[in-house]
C-alpha cells in the first residue's frame, strides 16, 4: 500500500498534451510542447508553413485563423497589436511566430497564406 502515498506525486507531474489542429491541411493534430511557438509547433512536425521574414514577426505571412482553444490564449505581442492596428490581422488571426501556445486549439491556414504545393480543404469559418 506504499503507492498509494505516491499518487498525488505521480498524478501531478502528468502533464495534460497539448496539440495543434490544423483544419484545412489533412494531417494528425500535431503533439506541442507548453510555450512553444505555433510556428516551431507546425515546422518541427514537418509541415511546411509560410514566414517569409523568418519567423522574426517583421511580416504577416505567417497568420493563422485560430477557431478554437480549450483555455484561453495569451495576449496579442506587441507585433501583433501593431499589424492588428493597421489592418494587416483580422480578428481570431494571430501570427504563428508570435503565439505561445499553453492549450491545445485549431486553426485554419487563411486562403493568402496558402502554399501553393500543398493541398487544403475548404473550409468555411
Amino acid at each position: 500500500m506504499l503507492w498509494l502515498n505516491c499518487l498525488p506525486c505521480f498524478t501531478a507531474k502528468v502533464k495534460k498534451l497539448i496539440t495543434v489542429t490544423i483544419e484545412n491541411l489533412d494531417t494528425k493534430p500535431l503533439e506541442a510542447k507548453r510555450g512553444e511557438k505555433l510556428l516551431d509547433v507546425i515546422l518541427r512536425h514537418g509541415i511546411d508553413y509560410m514566414h517569409a521574414c523568418g519567423g522574426k514577426g517583421r511580416c504577416t505571412t505567417c497568420k493563422a485563423k485560430i477557431t478554437f482553444f480549450e483555455d484561453e490564449l495569451p495576449a496579442d505581442t506587441e507585433v501583433e497589436l501593431k499589424y492588428r492596428e493597421a489592418g494587416r490581422l483580422k480578428t481570431h488571426e494571430r501570427l504563428s511566430c508570435q503565439l505561445t501556445i499553453f492549450t491545445s486549439l485549431s486553426l485554419i491556414v487563411p486562403k493568402e497564406t496558402q502554399l501553393p504545393h500543398l493541398s487544403y480543404t475548404s473550409y468555411n469559418a
